[in-house]
């Protein structure tokens, strides 16, 4: 499994990073692209460098798509490329993950009538779709999240998602996520 993640400035670095980490850990290749530039700012002022333009990406080569939240939501929302490759994910029957913010992007494109989902809560509207208030929540090819303090449960939901229970539970055993 290959999963595409596409960042601008303003990234909730928890829930992008996180979730990379998380799905690396289980041995789930994740590639990190630009919107714009070569280094970001995130939401709370950390810089990643480094990146490539999402241009470089090759689509078909990729499972499913990952999109973290934080303000970066609304310029993703606005770019038209951004959306194509949401399209393109979609009409490819590829797999979708979205945390906190970024649901709200696939529900304005109609992408979660008929599903079960997750947001942020002061996010949701009518979305066609059935809100679950939970951490996490899957629904068939869709994984979503509801913020920055869900980025375990969501990342490792996506990882049982992409790969199997299995693995999710190595993960959690290994990183001491039962540890009390």
């Amino acid at each position: 499994m290959k999963v595409l993640t596409i960042l601008t400035n303003g990234f909730e670095e928890i829930e992008a990073l996180g979730t990379i980490d998380i799905l690396r850990r289980a041995g789930i290749t994740v590639d990190v692209y630009s919107l714009h530039e070569e280094t970001l700012t995130a939401a709370h002022n950390i810089k990643i460098t480094g990146l490539s333009n999402y241009k470089e990406a090759k689509l078909n080569n990729y499972d499913a798509l990952f999109i973290a939240g934080g303000p970066q939501y609304q310029e993703l929302e606005r770019n038209e490329d951004f959306l194509n490759i949401i399209k393109y994910f979609h009409k490819n029957d590829r797999y979708f993950a979205a945390i906190c913010a970024a649901p709200t992007i696939l529900g304005h494109l109609g992408l979660l009538k008929g599903k079960n989902y997750t947001c942020f809560n002061s996010m949701n509207e009518d979305f066609g779709g059935t809100f679950v208030d939970h951490y996490a929540v899957k629904d068939e090819k869709l994984v979503t999240g509801k913020g920055p303090m869900a980025t375990l449960d969501f990342a490792l939901l996506l990882v049982e998602t992409l790969s199997d229970k299995e693995r999710a539970e190595s993960v959690k055993e290994t990183t001491f996520y039962y540890h009390r």
